[in-house]
């Protein structure tokens, strides 16, 4: 069995996605340290005039090394319907917006007190929008120890995983060498961005998922994973 591992993320981006796509099970690695200033309270929607942050308040005075699922919102900031109205006012036009209607006020209308809980209940709702089924697991309840190669060693073992899918940015930080010792393969993604119409022009990567889904449907996954054949007009914008 071949896993992949990420942390929650908020609104994550298409890489994440094709993460979890590619491997056979998934772990949300929701213990370890929060990262202020991460990918797990925050992410970008594109705008008319490029792209914005939209960020979770977090609370982190006296809670430094607290971990990823320890992390509480800080509700007494308005951030629900700002976030809200970001994304209508730059997204409503788009031709499956409104499909999202419902998923949309599930998490911009209903009280979330933990960052991991928003973060799961959203990717969870885009892994079954695009038909992505894949075992889940939590690393928190595998009681896993280790710290950097030796936890997503540790956690291979403990699924009885032969093959480990990292992302790239870990090239810098991941020990090859451990995970031969373990006979435990190690492959990297191989993923590359694809260019689509975006509502608005010239097209950006590293958007929330969200701004594929919203302009694409249920053709997503397929342009995600390169196997849908479109047009992509440089020259101007379009909503698929």
């Amino acid at each position: 069995m071949n896993i992949s591992i990420h942390q929650p993320q908020y609104l994550p981006w298409l890489g994440y996605f094709d993460k979890i796509e590619s491997a056979e099970s998934f772990v949300l690695l929701d213990n370890v340290q929060f990262a202020k200033g991460s990918f797990q309270n925050r992410n970008r929607i594109r705008t008319k005039d490029g792209w914005i942050w939209l960020t979770v308040p977090v609370i982190t005075k006296g809670h430094f090394g607290q971990a990823l699922n320890e992390v509480e919102i800080n509700n007494k900031v308005c951030w629900q319907h700002k976030h809200w109205q970001s994304i209508k006012i730059n997204y409503n036009r788009a031709k499956h917006f409104k499909e999202h209607g419902p998923f949309l006020d599930a998490v911009y209308f209903k009280r979330w007190d933990r960052l991991v809980d928003l973060n799961i209940f959203i990717t969870k709702y885009i892994l079954s929008y695009l038909g992505i089924e894949r075992k889940i697991y939590f690393a928190s309840h595998l009681k896993i120890d280790g710290n950097s190669t030796d936890r997503l060693i540790n956690i291979c073992k403990c699924l009885n995983a032969d093959t480990y899918l990292s992302g790239t940015g870990a090239y810098d930080y991941i020990d090859a060498a451990k995970f031969t010792k373990e006979k435990i393969k190690l492959k990297f993604q191989d993923f590359t961005h694809p260019a689509y119409n975006q509502l608005y022009h010239p097209f950006i990567p590293y958007m929330s998922i969200m701004d594929l889904i919203f302009n694409y449907g249920q053709k997503s996954l397929s342009i995600l994973s390169g196997k849908l054949e479109h047009e992509y007009i440089s020259d101007r914008g379009a909503s698929g």
